[in-house]
This record gives C-alpha cells, sequence and structure tokens, in this order.
C-alpha cells in the first residue's frame, strides 16, 4: 500500500507541473498575442487564435490524403500520380469496374479506337529519328520519350544520379536544365541534351558572355548530343530562373559560376538576343563550334513571334533553320517563380503545340524542324495526344519526379522537400536510394513508351509517330465530340506532307 500510494503522490505532483507549465505557457501566449499587432485573429482571439495558421498549413495535407478525390487535385491528381507509382514500381496498370475519369469536360481527348487495329505480328519499332541534319554530328533517337530540363541545384545530387542512371537503361536523353553540366549527369552514361539559359551556367566567361572555348569544351563529350537554348520557361515566361540561396552550396556555386549565399537570378532573355535574326545568328554560332544539333526551348504566347520566325527562315534558307523547338506549355512546372507567372501567363500546351505544328508545317519545314512538346504531359494519353496533335518528341519532368518518388509536398522551393529530390540537406536526401530509384526512373519510361504503343495499335496505325490528329476526337461543351482534325483543320498541302 505504501508503494502505491507515494507513486500516486509522484504521479499527481507530475499532473499538477503538467498543467502549471500548460497554464503558464498560455498565459506568456495570450499575452504575446494580445499585444502583438501583426495579425488581427491573434489579437482578438489569443492563444486560440493560433490554431488557424495550424489548421490553414495543415489544410493542404489533409486534402491530398483525405477529402480530395482520386481526378480532383492540382497541380497532379492521385489517380496520375498513382499511375506513375505503379510504373515505377514495375506493377500492373491494368483498373477494374470502369473509369473514374469524367468523359464530358469540353476538351477531354478521346482516342478513335479502329475497327480492325493491327495483328502483333504487324506492330512496328518506332522509326529512328535524326535531328540536325546539316549538323557535323546529327543526333539520332529511336525513343519518343525522355527527360525534360532539370538543373542540378533546382534538384539534389541522387536524384540527378537516379535520372542519369535510368536515363541510360531506359535509352533516352536526360536535359541538364540552365544549371550546367554536373559529374552527376554524366555519371549514368546517357544521353545529355546541355541547355544553356539566359545566365549561360557553366558556358560563360568571366563577363557573363557565351564561351566558345567552353562551348568547344562541352561539345568533346562524347554524352553531349545537341543543345538547347533556353528562351522562356512554361512556369514563368519573361522571367529567368531562380534559385534560392538556401539551396546554393559549394559545388553549385562553382558548376554555375555564382556566389555564395545569395540568390541567384538569370535574367529574362539572352542579352544579346533581340530578335530573330539575333536568335538564329546564336542558333548557327553554337552549331558551328559545337558541331552538335542546337534548338531552342519557348512558351507560345500566340502566333504572330512564330509566324516571322517561320518566315525568316524561309528567307534564309533551311540550313539556318533550329534543329527543333521545344514547346513549354504554360502549366509547365517549376522550383520557384511569381505566381501570376505560373497561373496567368503562356498558353497551355493544348493549344500552343496545334498552333506551332501548324505554323512549322505550313512553312514546309515538317521534316527540318523537330517539334518537342513539355508541360504536365506525365501519362500515356497525355504523350499519345502530343504524338497525334504534332509533336515529334514528349519530354517530362515532373513525371520522372513522381518516378523517383515525390509525393507533391510542394516544397521545392524551400530546400525542405521530404523526398530528397529538391534538397540539399543531407538528412533529407539519404531517403532518395539512387540505386533503388533509377530502376524506377527506368521502368516508368518504358511503361509510357508501352502504352502509348498501345493506345497506337487501337487506333490503326502500327507505331506512335504515325498517329495524326484524325485519331483523336475532343469533347465539345454540349457533351458531343468532333475529330480534332475537323477542330483545328489543315490546309490540304499540309496534309498531304504529312499524311
Amino acid at each position: 500500500m505504501g508503494w502505491a500510494y507515494y507513486a500516486l503522490q509522484v504521479l499527481a505532483g507530475a499532473f499538477a507541473l503538467v498543467i502549471g507549465t500548460l497554464l503558464m505557457v498560455s498565459l506568456a501566449l495570450f499575452i504575446i498575442d494580445r499585444t502583438q499587432t501583426g495579425d488581427a485573429i491573434r489579437r482578438n482571439y489569443p492563444v486560440i487564435g493560433r490554431f488557424r495558421n495550424i489548421f490553414t498549413k495543415l489544410g493542404e495535407f489533409f486534402r491530398q490524403y483525405f477529402f480530395a478525390m482520386d481526378r480532383e487535385e492540382m497541380p497532379f491528381n492521385r489517380a496520375q500520380r498513382d499511375w506513375v507509382a505503379r510504373a515505377g514500381a514495375g506493377k500492373s496498370n491494368t483498373v477494374a469496374f470502369g473509369s473514374t475519369r469524367n468523359l464530358s469536360i469540353p476538351g477531354t481527348p478521346i482516342f478513335v479506337n479502329a475497327a480492325f487495329p493491327p495483328l502483333e505480328g504487324q506492330f512496328a519499332s518506332t522509326a529512328p529519328m535524326k535531328i540536325g541534319p546539316f549538323a557535323r554530328i546529327p543526333y539520332v533517337t529511336s525513343s519518343f520519350f525522355h527527360i525534360s530540363g532539370m538543373s542540378y541545384g533546382a534538384i539534389s545530387k541522387p536524384a540527378v544520379q537516379a535520372l542519369s542512371k535510368g536515363a541510360a537503361e531506359a535509352g533516352i536523353w536526360l536535359n541538364t536544365g540552365e544549371g550546367g553540366l554536373s559529374p552527376y549527369h554524366l555519371e549514368g552514361g546517357c544521353d545529355i541534351v546541355y541547355q544553356i539559359g539566359t545566365a549561360k551556367y557553366g558556358v560563360r566567361d568571366a563577363h557573363g558572355h557565351l564561351s566558345d572555348e567552353k562551348l568547344a569544351a562541352l561539345a568533346a563529350i562524347p554524352q553531349v548530343k545537341m543543345f538547347e537554348i533556353k528562351l522562356s520557361q512554361g512556369a514563368k515566361p519573361g522571367k529567368g530562373g531562380i534559385l534560392p540561396a538556401a539551396k546554393i552550396n559549394e559545388e553549385i556555386a562553382r558548376i554555375r559560376g555564382i556566389p555564395l549565399g545569395e540568390d541567384s537570378y538569370s535574367p529574362n532573355r539572352h542579352a544579346e538576343v533581340g530578335n530573330w535574326e539575333d536568335m538564329l545568328d546564336m542558333i548557327g554560332h553554337v552549331r558551328k563550334v559545337t558541331g552538335k544539333p542546337v534548338g531552342f526551348k519557348a512558351v507560345v504566347g500566340g502566333p504572330e513571334p512564330f509566324e516571322q520566325l517561320f518566315d525568316l527562315v524561309r528567307a534564309r534558307g533551311a540550313t539556318s533553320a533550329p534543329d527543333f523547338i521545344t514547346i513549354d506549355g504554360g502549366e509547365g512546372g517549376t522550383g520557384a517563380a511569381p505566381m501570376p507567372l505560373i497561373d496567368l501567363v503562356g498558353l497551355p500546351i493544348r493549344e500552343a503545340l496545334l498552333m506551332m505544328s501548324d505554323l512549322r508545317d505550313a512553312a514546309g519545314l515538317h521534316d527540318r524542324i523537330r517539334l518537342v512538346a513539355s508541360g504536365k504531359l506525365v501519362n500515356p494519353a497525355d504523350v499519345a495526344w502530343a504524338i497525334a496533335a504534332g509533336a515529334d518528341v514528349v519530354v517530362s519532368a515532373r513525371g520522372f519526379m513522381f518516378a523517383l518518388g515525390c509525393i507533391q509536398a510542394l516544397k521545392c522551393n524551400r530546400n525542405t522537400c521530404p523526398t530528397g529530390i529538391t534538397t540539399h540537406q543531407p538528412h533529407l536526401q539519404k531517403g532518395l536510394v539512387v540505386e533503388e530509384k533509377y530502376h524506377r526512373v527506368a521502368r516508368y519510361a518504358r511503361s509510357v513508351i508501352s502504352e502509348v504503343e498501345t493506345i497506337a495499335h487501337s487506333v490503326g496505325v502500327s507505331e506512335p509517330r504515325q498517329m495524326r490528329r484524325r485519331h483523336v476526337r475532343l469533347v465539345l461543351p454540349d457533351g458531343s465530340t468532333r475529330p480534332m482534325s475537323q477542330i483545328y483543320p489543315r490546309s490540304d498541302l499540309v496534309n498531304e506532307l504529312v499524311r
């Protein structure tokens, strides 16, 4: 009995201590909240007003896990993320019972199944595509799906390593993003597309100008297959890249040629490129110095600027043309950008790609300039639509981030990514095990390619690049559908060229 009585006394004392501490903390918080002037809710409702901020911050997580339906979330819904996760894990992506997708939303693509699709023995491998026929060293790729630009700095060392190894295993290219070429890009042995951003990281001289010496050194690396000059990016057209100081370590600063401890801002355009004449001059110069194919990446705001570009190419001759144009939709992603640019600037890829395809083909440049589509194209249906709409190649960044394990925590700009993909904190990076994740990258790429091939066979062609607009119908506001070839018609001459 004495022992039990003593234990009760200890528990009672501990309880009293806890209650006393809580009361003291509550009183302190009450005084702080009542006297502060920055938050009206906390000033009028001391202590309990703090719960509003807590619940607001937790709201995005509760919505993601408990309240949002499979097809509701933005920017990517659960159904999209789960497909990538299953593909990366090598699991079956078959589903039962019926589609959970709302097929009455205007603009939804419906693929036109053929009455008599090809048999398995009639399937064809995707034909190799040559890019840069006038470069000294053209590039040939058999894949239509590749990894879009993600800079080392914006993403972590293990993320780049896993992407490099996964790309090599899948036989696809990896775009460096504007942050320059790190040893980790080369580590896996994959093909590399080197992106030249407006700050010219990795190819700049002491004054920030394009260095021919550094260009030539990069071109001498066999893995570097092409160069992409970045004019603009879908998430922030008209503004250069942003790398917060918290994400810049000594190695990243050395590769980019920037100081430590400061946010890194790229200019909103190349200083020496003020018109299409300058742009074609720069493309020609980089191609001459490197001997490799050169293209550019841009966001489409309307047809007029690109009409001028194609008119100029025709006047100068086909040798002056960019070897490829990467079209980034206004819905494209980024690690950090102002919300007005993310939300409201730049055409979505669903309109921009069709517009650019029409302009290129009407100019007679269908076989000269390859179109690369980018912007939330992560699932097979998205990729198949883009090819039918006129893309020669589709690239994805966030699809491969999901393959690496991204949970859409929306922390990319804070250096606190819980999956280790966009952080440089070692204790968070350890969650991204390269030897496991690179297989997921490769399996995801192969799954997309395989299922796009399945769609192509379903519509009656032997391989994906044979798909055309007539193979897709779009849902109209009244719920009916019309062929995409009728909604976005081409001239008879263009139809004959791309038949």
